[in-house]
């Protein structure tokens, strides 16, 4: 393989580091104590909580989604598999009024039914840091990069409320995140087949297989197969999650016909489409089979709403074996979805698209104004809120990530580009119809977008013309020395700053009790914000 050919894989093989796990721990430790301690207040259920905690309650203990008060099946318009995730907390740690007991390590401790319904938040929202960490390392080649990446994402006001609430979105996040990381690894195997096979002597341009890498089971694209369980997995928490599915399909043809061109084949498009097609129709039909999956309680029971023609006669159901079953789910499905294509009721914390990044309405998770503080009035808040500054700095970044992802045709800026675009843009479609919306809609974008920010920091600080996870030692005298001081400090000081600014807003992200004035003087904008 020529020096030229091998400098265009030379992104295949990350840099192995042996501190970047030291480094990576350091960073989730932080993201898991910021999102577990005082995890079970405030008391009582907060926001939709009222919703999920219920639901998640029903699944682990009928299967399905239950009204205990009505003592009748819920009709839900969500998916179950984020709702089973809560479930599984309530299930360790216990969903009733009262306090459990639960023994660790021959110990008892005394766990408030809240961190049973909160619990498996936390547990997503640290892992979700964990993902990003490792994929922006992946992504930049740099753990410097990465640790970033994931410090950013822990340090996120928006990303802490998720991450310490019974809600919905945590989980959709850390699966479409899941699934971008595995696809990613994917793209690396394949570059890395076609790599070793350059390597051995393969002329790629010769027609048909003897111009292709060896094939065998263990050369198919398992990482990308696990995408579609994922991305899967992800659309069985919120069906918004779909907006990424034609997303991700592009990246692997176009990451494909790269590696292709890359090699020297003839015709990268042809050969990709032959060759790749398939296998995303594979991973569709895992995606499709694992969502199915998630709704195996209630394909079990004769309890879910609309499981049985018999119980609902007005309803074009079918009780027939098999057959019968999956119409039912069918045709709740059109209910769910007119129900969602209809909504656009007016709410107090609904907002529009344009203003999700400019933080233009957040959503107040809970209010009291109860307690003592030291001073004549107290507030406690928890407020759906990103830090402002992190928050404030996405547009201009991916303006600079369109700026040099064209000037350096970097796949990677790409990438971020198109990932963002499908967890935004299919909402600026629905907010012509007037639709309700509200912010927490952009979650799934959220590590996307600091992946954006992350991009353009490793451009100030990587050498001129130089790769951006490259992290070349500052010794004066050297070419360039001058310019990559000045973007090491400032890339330094940004992220100082935003932990600075997480810890001021900091007490209205988890509804700490502070004096009113406190409270007041961190609604910035507080037309929008109270």
């Amino acid at each position: 393989m020529s020096a030229v050919v091998r400098r265009r894989f030379a992104t295949v093989d990350a840099r192995m580091d042996p501190f970047s796990w030291l480094a990576t721990a350091v960073v989730v430790a932080i993201a898991a104590i910021l999102r577990f301690v005082g995890l079970s207040s405030p008391k009582g259920k907060i926001f939709d909580e009222t919703y999920y905690a219920k639901d998640a309650y029903g699944l682990i203990s009928r299967g399905v989604e239950w009204n205990y008060k009505d003592n009748g099946p819920s009709y839900v318009v969500h998916p179950p598999l984020g709702k089973w995730l809560i479930g599984v907390g309530e299930w360790a740690f216990g969903y009733q009024d009262a306090d459990s007991k639960v023994s660790v390590g021959g110990h008892l401790f005394t766990t408030a039914p809240e961190f049973g319904w909160r619990f498996s938040a936390a547990v997503i929202g640290t892992l979700s840091v964990l993902l990003l960490v490792r994929i922006g390392r992946r992504l930049f080649r740099s753990t410097v990069l990465g640790c970033a990446a994931g410090l950013l994402l822990a340090l996120d006001g928006f990303h802490l409320v998720l991450s310490r609430a019974a809600l919905l979105d945590i989980f959709l996040l850390f699966f479409v995140l899941a699934a971008f990381g595995a696809l990613v690894l994917d793209r690396d195997s394949r570059r890395r087949r076609w790599a070793r096979a350059l390597d051995d002597g393969l002329d790629p341009s010769l027609p048909g297989r003897a111009g292709r890498p060896p094939t065998g089971w263990r050369t198919w694209p398992w990482w990308r197969l696990a995408a579609g369980v994922l991305i899967g997995c992800a659309c069985a928490v919120k069906w918004s999650a779909l907006y990424f599915v034609p997303a991700f399909a592009l990246l692997v043809v176009l990451w494909e016909v790269g590696a292709r061109r890359s090699a020297g084949v003839r015709r990268p498009w042809r050969d990709t489409l032959l060759d790749e097609v398939p296998w995303l129709v594979l991973a569709g039909v895992l995606m499709v089979g694992t969502y199915l999956a998630t709704w195996s309680g209630w394909l079990l029971s004769d309890d879910g709403y609309y499981r049985l023609a018999s119980a609902y006669p007005s309803a074009p159901l079918s009780d027939t074996p098999v057959i019968g079953p999956l119409v039912n789910l069918f045709e709740y499905h059109r209910a769910a979805y007119g129900f969602h294509a209809q909504l656009d009721d007016p709410h107090k914390y609904q907002s529009w698209p344009w203003q999700w990044l400019l933080l233009g309405r957040p959503v107040a998770f809970h209010w009291s104004g109860d307690g003592a503080c030291g001073a004549p009035t107290c507030a406690s808040e928890i407020l759906l809120l990103g830090t402002p500054l992190l928050w404030w700095s996405f547009l201009p970044a991916l303006v600079a990530l369109v700026w040099l992802g064209v000037a350096r045709r970097d796949w990677r800026a790409g990438a971020i580009l198109l990932t963002v675009a499908a967890g935004l843009l299919p909402w600026f479609w629905f907010a012509l119809d007037g639709r309700t919306m509200f912010s927490f809609y952009v979650a799934p974008a959220l590590p996307f977008l600091v992946l954006a920010v992350v991009y353009v920091l490793g451009a100030l600080i990587a050498p001129a013309g130089g790769d951006v996870g490259e992290m070349a030692a500052l010794v004066p005298g050297d070419a360039g020395y001058e310019r990559r001081l000045v973007g090491s400090v400032a890339a330094g000081a940004y992220v100082l700053l935003v932990a600075l600014c997480f810890a001021y807003f900091y007490p209205i992200f988890v509804g700490r009790l502070i004096p009113y004035s406190d409270w007041l003087s961190r609604m910035w904008l507080d037309g929008r914000w109270i």
